[in-house]
């Protein structure tokens, strides 16, 4: 896509073809978008019971996602349904909207998503993609399956800290303050960050996923920034943070991963792993899933994508990246990725495959059916698998 003040463009590549459409212009498309990303980040309820014999007043669901959908993809026609992966290279605001929650531009029904008919794939630009395999195509596999870093311990009065006082209390009170101060208004939170209990449950199912002597589960103290930046890190095809994240839209080399911050005594350590971090590091990786809030966005360069998390793991050497739209509850996030690895590691499908099966069943599920709770995960980079599972 290629949005324009007075004209915007789809074009349409296959192997065999190339074709061009017209869309409307930008400032049409964006406000829509931008309204539809908005009710996908609203979390829709069932309407409170009702004892009296009037019908109660709810409003009808709003219609922007399907028209959103005819506006970008109806122009394909019959195409559309003829290959079973899309790859997308968004312009604007579309850089943050989830294909794959948009209805099919033909559809009859509310719930029939574009990821119940295509494997959903996001690419910053068809450059970064070409730099991608030019730069992987000799790489030797990591020897390790996957690492984890989940449930980091982010103050001093946590539990998990030894002697656990008002003088530990005090220490996070000192390390709040040490912290950048556009970092903490980024993160937009006064008190620290808080504890993630489910995303250690989420990691121990991974983890279990895999024989001991191929994984690293780094949990509480462990999930630190001096792990991530070891030399180790490059023994591991797959690496998984569940963990909270920082977003400076303005200020993108203030973004970053949220790692423990606090030592086992309690004292304050370096726990932010930011952009400028994340793109020095040397990975060798097939995976990085970042199971944590907005990683997937960040500054717009135009023609180029945005500056992201997940962009600078590709830097890294991430072949894919798994990363957040928004802001997703903790047990949706953790029901999401184990799906998603159980369908990588014993399933044997490929990453974007895999996140399309999880897609689909939580959504059959009934439970965290609402796009709210699947569709902010998106995959990044090269759908191709470079290696195998060894069965």
């Amino acid at each position: 896509f290629a949005l324009g003040e007075q004209t915007s463009y789809l074009w349409a590549v296959t192997h065999t073809s190339l074709e061009a459409y017209r869309l409307p212009p930008r400032a049409r498309i964006e406000e829509l978008t931008r309204r539809v990303i908005a009710q996908l980040q609203a979390p829709r309820s069932p309407p409170a019971p009702t004892t009296t014999t009037t019908p109660p007043n709810i409003d009808e669901p709003s219609n922007d996602d399907a028209e959103l959908s005819r506006m970008l993809l109806a122009p394909l026609g019959k195409r559309l349904g003829q290959f079973p992966r899309l790859l997308i290279a968004a312009d604007g605001a579309l850089r943050s909207l989830p294909f794959a929650a948009l209805p099919t531009p033909t559809a009859n029904e509310k719930a029939d998503y574009l990821v119940a008919h295509h494997e959903i794939v996001h690419t910053p630009s068809a450059s970064v993609l070409l730099l991608q395999r030019r730069a992987m195509a000799n790489r030797v596999p990591a020897p390790k399956v996957l690492a984890i870093f989940a449930d980091p311990v982010f103050r001093a009065d946590d539990p998990r800290v030894r002697g656990t006082t008002a003088t530990a209390r005090a220490a996070t009170a000192q390390s709040r303050s040490a912290q950048p101060p556009s970092l903490e208004a980024s993160a937009n939170v006064a008190n620290s960050f808080s504890r993630l209990r489910f995303s250690r449950r989420e990691a121990q199912q991974l983890a279990a996923m895999v024989d001991e002597d191929q994984r690293l589960l780094a949990l509480s103290f462990d999930a630190s920034r001096k792990t991530v930046t070891s030399p180790e890190m490059t023994q591991y095809r797959n690496v998984h943070f569940a963990t909270h994240s920082v977003l400076d839209g303005a200020r993108p080399e203030l973004s970053g991963v949220v790692l423990s911050l606090v030592d086992a005594d309690g004292q304050p350590q370096e726990g932010f792993l930011r952009l400028h971090d994340i793109y020095n590091l040397h990975l060798n990786a097939n995976l990085v899933v970042l199971s944590a809030c907005q990683t997937a966005l960040g500054q717009e360069i135009r023609g180029e994508g945005l500056v992201s998390l997940a962009r600078g793991f590709i830097h890294a050497g991430a072949s894919r990246v798994v990363a957040s739209l928004w802001q997703v509850p903790d047990r949706a996030s953790a029901a999401l990725m184990v799906h998603f690895y159980r369908g990588m590691l014993q399933e044997g499908l490929s990453a974007a495959a895999a996140l399309r099966s999880a897609q689909i069943a939580l959504i059959e599920e009934g439970r965290f059916a609402d796009p709210y709770s699947w569709a902010a995960f998106v995959l990044q980079g090269d759908w191709r698998r470079a290696n195998p599972p060894r069965k």
